[in-house]
């Protein structure tokens, strides 16, 4: 989702909220480590009568979560894994000359328990835009677009069908016209999702409406629905179906709508001492606005910190 050539000002900014997210989350988290066996030994009373002590048995490895349950967790928009992904997209079509706009998401999620039986779950979208020409003559802009954050109240369940509901809201964060609303805006998301044996399947939808900012700026009033659908294998391979789909209802016809199909194929390894997963896809838009996007190619890294027990 953008132009290949970024400017220097985002990319500082960029390194700045990703230092400042690690700072934020190290003190409440600990990578996921299998600890080391450990062997007891207690005096035997048979000892002291010549007898060989039998062996101690050694202690049981603390259990870990494998990387096929991770991958599984990380289809779950509102699971209790704390992540810090970094999705990066090259958007093709843009504007009067067809150029390539590209898009780095910067998304940290962070789970809360507040009881045993409910758990906040904080979304972040933080987007670095570096946006081409939107009018023949124009200049190409780079920026940090405006920055969602969602927050989903979610019951803690064993079943196979999970649900969370909240506010989002939208912070301007650029007076860039290509980039952002100035606006301040919010309103509900929820998500539910089910999943059974090896499948995730579910949706996530929010609607904001501006309620401040910029009066000399539209209004906003716009929907947003994620419908998905992934595959898991035994080695922690995924294969995902989903869209990504915005309405903006300020608007009629052919602009009201934007509509990607993705495809992406994920896989759980590991970054340093955590667990990752490495993600490749792309997508077509199957209704776009004028002059916007038509396909683009995604890659992502999700570095994974799972809570502290």
């Amino acid at each position: 989702m953008t132009r290949t050539r970024t400017a220097s000002g985002p990319l500082s900014l960029a390194r700045t909220i990703v230092l400042s997210a690690s700072i934020a989350m190290t003190g409440a988290l600990t990578p996921v480590a299998v600890l080391a066996q450990q062997q007891s030994s207690a005096p035997d009373p048979a000892a002291s009568n010549g007898a060989a002590a039998p062996p101690a048995p050694a202690a049981p490895a603390a259990p870990d979560t494998d990387n096929a349950d991770l991958a599984k967790k990380l289809s779950n928009p509102i699971s209790d894994l704390v992540s810090l992904p970094f999705q990066f997209n090259w958007e093709n079509g843009i504007g009067p000359l067809d150029e390539t706009r590209y898009i780095l998401n910067i998304q940290p999620v962070m789970p809360f328990s507040l009881n045993t039986n409910t758990n906040l779950i904080v979304r972040v979208i933080a987007p670095i835009i570096s946006q081409p020409p939107a009018v023949t003559g124009g200049v190409p802009v780079s920026g940090v677009s405006d920055i969602l954050a969602s927050f989903f109240l979610s019951p803690v369940t064993k079943g196979s069908i999970t649900w969370g509901i909240g506010p989002a809201i939208s912070v301007p964060s650029t007076s860039l016209p290509t980039l952002g609303t100035e606006k301040w805006s919010g309103g509900p998301t929820g998500v539910v999702l089910r999943q059974q044996d090896a499948f995730t399947y579910g949706v996530l939808i929010n609607q904001i409406w501006s309620f401040a900012g910029n009066p000399d700026r539209p209004n906003v009033n716009q929907m947003f629905i994620q419908p998905f659908f992934a595959y898991t294998t035994k080695d922690a391979w995924t294969f995902t179906l989903q869209s990504e789909t915005t309405a903006n209802w300020q608007v009629d016809g052919t602009n009201r709508w934007n509509a990607p199909i993705n495809g992406l194929v994920s896989k759980v390894s590991s970054f340093g001492s955590f667990p990752a997963s490495y993600q490749l896809g792309g997508g077509y838009f199957v209704a776009h606005p004028d002059n916007g996007a038509t396909w683009k190619i995604r890659a992502a890294i999700v570095i994974l910190m799972p809570r502290k027990k």
